[in-house]
């Protein structure tokens, strides 16, 4: 069809590559609270100091400059600490560097909508493809200074692109920013103190093969005992051996405790990260691992049972069911959530609706879940959409990757495989072929049940629209079959109809060609036969 974009293909989603477990730490003693602070105040220092340092050192950065920061740290610390803080330190600069090219390209397509909409002519229309003029010369007035706000931040980016300069904020910008409206966040200066320190310390390790139980630094053993090793500064602190501090609070994870348990028993690698949850006043342990790279099932064993289309809405998921061919199955199912207040509770419903479809999913016997691979990045400025402010607002709060993320790793955990595909045109074909044919009395249909089967049906391998045009010749089968339901590979696919005589009562269609059967004809002239010719006048009886 001609002006429209072409569409990519399917493919599976790989599976999560790293897994991460919270526990709480109970029954904490005031001393063991001390420390911990303590060590995480000093540590976080250290980490400042060294993200400074590699933020000064830019495109300068080498192999050279990383050990030298190492050895300097080593020495008020202890080598692994270092090493654990120059990572940190280095991917929160790569971070903020993917973030500051996402805002050039963000800042690129602004520029690019507003010089060609101030190059119209005030008031023509546009399309759909294209946004038309300004309504009137005051808005084109006020849009040129927009662009030439906008192009003096891009210079400004650019130019700091080039330099190597990233601006980053160890615990954070918004929790920086809050500091200037702490009656709106509705805190008190010394709660904002005490969570900015919280979020600045640094109380981390990563973990290392072959040593005990994975972790030098942060060691839990088997039965659930913590204890930290103190840098250098600290070790009066210790009260065990070797400079290290035992708490008293047992650790036991409930989520993945064996796992977990198998790793650190054969001395694999295991990472730990304490952090104090000021809120609640409550101190969290929290342990990550890598797994090994599985290699995601094939296209086509995915498809063998089925899939699940699901639409991906700003309060439901729309789900529908389809077998292997692409024909619907049942009715739609709707998983819904609410994605206000707080991230602790966007991220709770959003758990609780995923939780309910991979359930529905597994009940259904299907092995596959088909989704969309929406990508709202380039699709939230308000240069492309104008006045659109609620429509910018749907799509900026629907949180698209992490969503995404989260249906992988829980997916996985169920064994169930997770395609993308393509999101173009899925609910305005999926309305236009499959929103009123499968509406019923009892059955209502909207339009993102609808996308819902476009989404599974463009994961299965099959066009959205189920019928594709009639013969050229006639209503028979001359030119060959016309559904697109079934494979090529199907066998029967491009055969004949079967006849619609000669089939006895409940017995299967005959083979050979259709016959179509003769009817009694309601008129003297098509079977003059069948009635009697009257000669002459006619005449009234009775």
């Amino acid at each position: 069809m001609v002006g429209l974009r072409e569409l990519t293909a399917s493919f599976v989603v790989p599976g999560p590559c790293g897994v991460a477990v919270r526990d709480r730490l109970k029954h904490l003693t005031v001393e063991d609270e001390r420390v911990l602070r303590a060590v995480g105040e000093y540590q976080g220092a250290l980490a400042s100091r060294d993200l400074k340092t590699r933020c000064t050192d830019g495109h300068d950065h080498s192999t050279d400059t990383w050990a030298a920061r190492k050895r300097e740290l080593t020495g008020v610390s202890s080598s692994r600490i270092a090493g654990a803080i120059t990572k940190a330190t280095h991917d929160q600069w790569a971070l903020a560097r993917r973030c500051q090219a996402a805002h050039i390209r963000k800042l690129d397509a602004g520029i690019k909508t507003l010089r060609h909409r101030l190059s119209l002519p005030i008031g023509e229309k546009g399309t759909k493809r294209a946004a038309g003029g300004y309504r009137s010369k005051g808005e084109w007035f006020r849009k040129s200074r927009r662009l030439a706000a906008l192009e003096d931040r891009h210079t400004a980016a650019v130019a700091e692109w080039q330099a190597g300069r990233v601006r980053v904020v160890r615990g954070g910008r918004r929790l920086l920013n809050t500091r200037h409206n702490l009656a709106q966040a509705r805190l008190t200066e010394g709660q904002w103190r005490e969570r900015w320190e919280a979020e600045r310390w640094f109380l981390a390790a990563d973990g290392e093969s072959g040593k005990r139980f994975g972790n030098e630094t942060i060691r839990v053993t088997p039965d659930g005992e913590v204890s930290v090793k103190l840098p250098a500064p600290l070790a009066h602190l210790a009260n065990a051996r070797h400079g290290r501090y035992v708490l008293a609070a047992r650790i036991a994870f409930a989520h993945r405790g064996a796992e977990w348990a198998d790793r650190i028993t054969a001395n694999r690698a295991v990472a730990y990260r304490i952090h104090l949850d000021v809120a609640r006043g409550r101190w969290y342990l929290t342990t990550s691992w890598q797994r090994p790279v599985v290699q995601t099932i094939p296209l086509e064993t995915a498809r063998a049972r089925g899939v699940i289309g699901v639409d991906t809405n700003a309060d439901h998921f729309a789900a529908y069911r389809l077998d292997r061919h692409g024909n619907p199955i049942g009715g739609p199912r709707r998983f819904f959530y609410d994605l206000s207040g707080s991230a602790g509770h966007r991220d709770a419903q959003v758990r609780h609706a995923l939780t309910r479809l991979l359930h529905w999913t597994q009940q259904a016997g299907a092995k596959a879940i088909a989704i969309e691979d929406l990508d709202f990045t380039a699709e939230k400025t308000r240069e492309k959409h104008g006045r659109r402010k609620r429509f910018r607002q749907l799509i900026s709060g629907m949180p698209t990757g992490k969503l995404k993320a989260r249906l992988v790793s829980m997916a996985a955990e169920q064994g169930l495989a997770i395609v993308a595909v393509d999101p173009a045109y899925t609910s305005m074909w999926g309305a236009q072929h499959w929103q009123k044919p499968l509406a019923t009395p009892r059955r209502k249909m909207s339009r993102h049940d609808a996308a819902g089967i476009a989404i599974g049906r463009r994961a299965l391998g099959h066009p959205v629209r189920r019928r594709t045009a009639p013969p050229p010749h006639d209503q028979s089968d001359r030119a060959g079959h016309r559904t697109a339901q079934a494979g090529p590979g199907t066998r029967g696919r491009e055969g004949t109809r079967p006849p619609a005589t000669d089939r006895p009562p409940g017995g299967p269609a005959p083979s050979g060609k259709r016959k179509r059967g003769t009817s009694a004809s309601n008129t003297v002239r098509d079977a003059p036969s069948t009635h009697q010719r009257v000669h002459g006048p006619l005449t009234r009886t009775g």
